[in-house]
């Protein structure tokens, strides 16, 4: 009987073998938060930065803020926001690769925008590292006020606020992360009240960067720019006719014709 659960036990364990241990904290450039432990991030190759065009103004705001966290001095929790696929999460990698590559000790976390409950773990994780981090949620938004009250705790005034080597950087679509319910205000006792509710979370942030629309040059600009690192030759009409077939000029939009280009030249990116 004994011999049988035995084998019953071997069986269980090369079906759920055990986790992986978590990486070091000190060894690699970027990291992937599971909620309950740290992993390498297998391939982590950020644009360089000068072929992110027209974003000249935020590069240098958030590079400015990093380089302040990798040295130990006091930076900025960040929200990157605005309309999609204009380069916020490049951004944001390219910048920590940047500081990185001047010698700043500043590592990025990924954490899945499902796992905020953790966050408290994770800053526990890297609390007495002695290494800067930015931890990284990418997308965020909230479908009510309250699902934001945690992540404002931790920015601000809650009893497990972040550690002095962590920042946030957040991206999302919406300025004030929580949508703005004009059914809601117009019927709370005090409108104004539900307003601030609002607000509070993108307030706790100390430096807010907007990302817009871009002009037909600048989207010109920018596939020039991946067109010129790949040494593809490109029509800017052909170009432009692309970006007015899917309705947006962006940085995304750019890339993706760029990426068509490199098929239909017989090219791989």
């Amino acid at each position: 009987m004994t011999d049988a659960l035995s084998r019953i036990a071997d069986a269980l364990e090369r079906l759920a073998p055990p986790p992986a241990p978590p990486a070091d904290p000190r060894a690699h450039p970027a990291y992937v938060w599971r909620g309950n432990s740290l992993a390498a991030a297998r391939a982590f190759d950020p644009l360089p930065l000068a072929r992110l065009r027209g974003l000249e103004a935020q590069r240098d705001a958030l590079v400015a803020n990093l380089e302040r966290l990798a040295a130990g001095n006091a930076a900025q929790d960040v929200l990157l926001w605005g309309a999609r696929g204009t380069g916020k999460s490049a951004l944001v990698k390219g910048a920590v690769a940047a500081v990185q590559a001047e010698g700043g000790d500043v590592a990025l976390v990924e954490a899945a925008t499902t796992h905020l409950e953790t966050l408290p773990q994770l800053f526990a994780t890297l609390a007495p590292v002695p290494r800067a981090f930015v931890i990284f949620l990418d997308d965020l938004g909230f479908d009510a006020v309250g699902d934001a009250r945690a992540l404002r705790s931790l920015l601000e005034g809650g009893a497990e606020a972040r550690p002095a080597n962590t920042r946030l950087l957040v991206t999302s679509n919406r300025r004030h992360l929580v949508p703005r319910d004009i059914a809601e205000q117009s019927s709370a006792i005090n409108p104004r009240d539900s307003i601030d509710d609002n607000l509070a979370l993108a307030d706790r942030f100390g430096l807010s960067l907007g990302f817009h629309a871009i002009d037909q040059d600048t989207y010109v600009d920018i596939v020039r720019g991946y067109a010129d690192a790949h040494g593809l030759d490109f029509d800017p009409a052909e170009a432009i006719n692309w970006a007015t077939r899917r309705g947006s000029r962006s940085g995304r939009v750019a890339w993706q014709y760029v990426v068509d280009l490199a098929g239909r030249s017989g090219k791989s990116l």
